[in-house]
């Protein structure tokens, strides 16, 4: 056999390194997979034992959902819509059922605490402000009548309002496909540490919202110290997108409710609200975030931009009127429905809407 022309050489070896630079390619693609793979299995043998289902009975039927447990001494999270409003819990794990009892429900956050009187697991808990839009997450939850069941996705995005109505506090948007049985499941970060609690899904079952887990540990925090949650307020009634940017914040004061904290605190109608307790405010929907994570009775630093001057008052918050069971609508009106308050309050969105935190 003659020996290869130049030419020939050269279109071989070409050919051989297009073939084996393509291998490379699909074995470089296929090691990250099962890298992730792996990990995620990791995280779900390790998360696994203490997470849990829960049984209930509300006013018409039984209910079954998922919980996970957040300190050794058996006191576990859930979806408000799972240990908010029914009774008689059980919650299964490791092979066994156990009686379970309520210890706070609260409607605005979407989340509930049952107590099992068992040394139990627990979950570590994360931070959800490290999470950033195609952050890699895993749920585990108890879908149908099935086991616990791993789901991995990622952050869709960090929602104020879905469909026209605000929430209480961001909800984390989450690219990860849930089935009835799985409310109330755990979302871990890659680490294993809990970053959020599944509290619904979207449309078709293939999204999901989670409320952060900072939300959470606001409810337990509170519960700690008071016995019930007690969410704070300070008054400020109505906000409007400013025309120019002040301090970086847009949200002008419109309107401030009489006898309320910040009507004695000295703020004025407007005033560009800049910082609200820890957070900060650039738009006017930033105000409800921040609301949610005020304390009734604790003092609060409000910081405002009037003309070319900041300044800082502190104040005593006063207890949220939802706390009072007496949820409202920026008019002044009732919320018909506990169910209502839970998810969002409404708002008008015009050239400048109105907003209540």
């Amino acid at each position: 056999m003659s020996p290869l022309s130049g030419s020939k050489r050269s279109s071989v070896i070409a050919l051989a390194l297009i073939f084996f630079s393509g291998g490379g390619l699909l074995f470089a693609q296929e090691q990250p997979a099962t890298t992730i793979s792996e990990h995620v299995k990791e995280i779900f043998e390790r998360a696994a034992k203490a997470v849990v289902k829960i049984h209930g009975v509300d006013e018409h039927s039984e209910i079954c959902g998922t919980g996970f447990f957040i300190d050794p001494t058996g006191t576990l999270y859930t979806a408000y819509t799972v240990g908010g409003e029914a009774g008689n819990f059980s919650v299964e794990f490791g092979g066994k059922k156990y009686p379970a009892r309520q210890l706070v429900a609260d409607v605005r956050s979407g989340t509930a605490m049952l107590k099992v009187e068992e040394t139990t697991p627990a979950l570590p808990i994360g931070k959800s402000e490290q999470l950033e839009v195609a952050t890699p997450v895993v749920a585990i939850g108890f879908p149908l009548d099935l086991q616990e069941t791993p789901n991995f996705g990622m952050i869709a995005g960090f929602d104020r309002k879905y469909l026209g109505r605000f929430f209480s506090t961001i909800h984390l948007r989450v690219n990860v496909p849930t089935q009835r049985g799985e409310a109330g499941a755990p979302l871990l970060n890659m680490r294993g540490e809990v970053v959020g609690i599944i509290v619904s899904s979207l449309e078709n079952n293939s999204s999901c919202y989670a409320v952060p887990i900072e939300a959470a540990e606001k409810i337990r925090n509170d519960f700690v110290r008071f016995g019930e949650a007690r969410h704070g307020w300070v008054g400020v009634h109505q906000l409007t997108e400013a025309p120019e940017p002040a301090g970086g914040s847009r949200a002008r004061v419109t309107q401030i409710t009489v006898g309320t904290p910040a009507s004695k605190c000295g703020m004025k109608e407007g005033d560009v609200l800049l910082q609200l307790g820890q957070k900060r405010i650039c738009e006017p929907e930033d105000v409800f975030d921040a609301s949610f994570y005020i304390t009734a009775g604790e003092m609060v630093p409000i910081t405002v931009m009037r003309g070319d001057k900041k300044l800082t008052f502190h104040v005593q918050a006063d207890l949220h009127p939802v706390s009072k069971n007496v949820p409202m609508l920026p008019d002044g009106t009732e919320v018909p429905t506990a169910a209502d308050a839970n998810r969002s309050i409404f708002l008008k969105l015009e050239s400048e809407a109105q907003h209540t935190p």
